[in-house]
């Protein structure tokens, strides 16, 4: 199947990319900043030239463009608005959009309520775009308070997933958790392809996957931490066991020989460039070249099939391989994260030379656990301000600091526990 991007790459990791055909129902919680998935979504349809129909029943037209308007691309932007004459009830207030309307094509639905009318502008729309349209419907439960109850939406969502399906578009739902019954979502899970479920728990946010149709990663079923910026999400994923290492092994073997990539690759009948990309992992050797290999180099190939001892035990985790994975960055602190689970987390955040932030770095309400590794810090609690020290700590519980910098001679580090 045609994969393409949802616009964030640790979620695109997750779930082996979204599918031609996905229908992605979110499940979401307030407090969840899950706009930014959509923002994301649009941003990268844009970007592969895709139209985008925007169908929003809970915002006004000018609200919609409020809240994307920094990355809205004209060209491929089609707001249907259900708002204005459905929950805005054709209030003037409203109704002024029209009197000077941006530059961009809106599809004002006259009465949303007739559910019939409301599919059949739908399906001419669709009709008239060519393949590959992509959809955000902005609120399952919007049209549920204009169609009266979880019939008549389940009703049009059962007509419309299959069809959205078959005409190779990608459609993201979005559903407010708490206003939906367990048997109606149940039944929106049988009918769509992928489901997330957005929640909150002690003041971190998590994403989990209830169904992803087509996908072999089960990590993705697991609840997995989040965190969003301006413009980005950064989505945490399980550590994965490395891969057989034969390349760095015949590196090693070669070398212990003395032996050029050059003279290895004469040997054994292949060129120098494959020994190079063998040994580094980009690609694997066929089981005859590499017998060939470990002939010409006098090693034995049952060392590389032999079971090797993990290098650290599973409740170790080296700093080294903390600090080896990419960096989430956020207002010029990197964050590395340890573990994270939906009771405790502990990170470690590099502080880099010149920093100096009013306010906490940090946007949980739980108690933390702040122990300084490396460097200096100054920080300023409830009035008080303080220069910390390599071994230093504080304990955050109910109070947050107000200032924190770095004004010695390089980065410092600090081992950041939540519980």
């Amino acid at each position: 199947m045609q994969k393409i991007s949802s616009g964030i790459t640790s979620l695109d990791s997750l779930i082996e990319s979204l599918f031609i055909g996905d229908n992605v129902v979110w499940e979401v919680a307030a407090g969840t900043s899950y706009d930014i998935f959509m923002q994301r979504f649009i941003t990268r349809s844009f970007e592969d030239s895709q139209k985008v129909i925007y169908v929003s029943f809970n915002r006004s037209p000018q609200s919609v463009l409020n809240e994307i308007g920094a990355i809205l691309d004209p060209r491929h932007f089609i707001l249907v608005d259900c708002f204005t004459s459905g929950k805005g009830k054709s209030d003037a207030a409203f109704l002024r959009f029209y009197d000077n309307p941006p530059d961009i094509n809106v599809v004002r639905i006259s009465d949303p309520r007739e559910m019939e009318a409301f599919t059949q502008t739908l399906n001419s729309l669709e009709d008239s775009l060519p393949r590959g349209a992509r959809y955000v419907f902005d609120s399952r439960t919007g049209m549920q308070d204009l169609w009266g109850d979880e019939g008549h939406t389940y009703q049009f969502f059962a007509y419309m997933c299959p069809r959205l399906y078959d005409l190779g578009t990608v459609a993201y739902w979005i559903l407010e958790n708490d206003a939906h019954s367990q048997k109606f979502k149940a039944n929106l899970r049988h009918i769509t392809q992928v489901v997330f479920d957005l929640y909150e728990r002690r003041d971190r946010l998590y994403i989990k996957a209830m169904k992803l149709a087509g996908r072999q990663n089960r990590d993705a079923f697991k609840p997995h931490f989040y965190e969003v910026t301006d413009q980005s999400v950064v989505i945490t994923l399980p550590r994965k066991e490395p891969a057989l290492d034969v390349g760095t092994g015949l590196r090693e073997m070669r070398k212990g020989k003395g032996m050029s990539q050059k003279k290895l690759a004469d040997r054994v009948g292949l060129t120098p460039s494959f020994i190079s990309q063998m040994e580094n992992n980009q690609i694997s050797p066929s089981l005859s070249s590499f017998l060939q290999i470990c002939k010409a180099l006098g090693g034995d190939p049952g060392q590389f099939l032999e079971e090797k001892k993990p290098a650290t035990e599973p409740w170790l985790v080296k700093r080294e391989t903390v600090l080896a994975g990419p960096p989430f960055v956020e207002e010029g602190l990197r964050i590395y994260t340890i573990f994270s689970d939906e009771k405790t987390s502990a990170r470690i955040i590099v502080f880099p030379r010149g920093y100096n932030a009013k306010g906490h770095f940090s946007r949980s309400k739980a108690p933390e656990f702040v122990h300084l590794l490396k460097g200096s810090l100054r920080v300023a609690v409830n009035g008080s301000e303080q220069k910390l020290k390599a071994g230093d700590s504080l304990y955050l519980k109910e109070h947050i600091p107000s200032l924190w910098r770095n004004d010695g001679g390089g980065d410092a580090e600090a081992l950041v526990v939540c519980v």
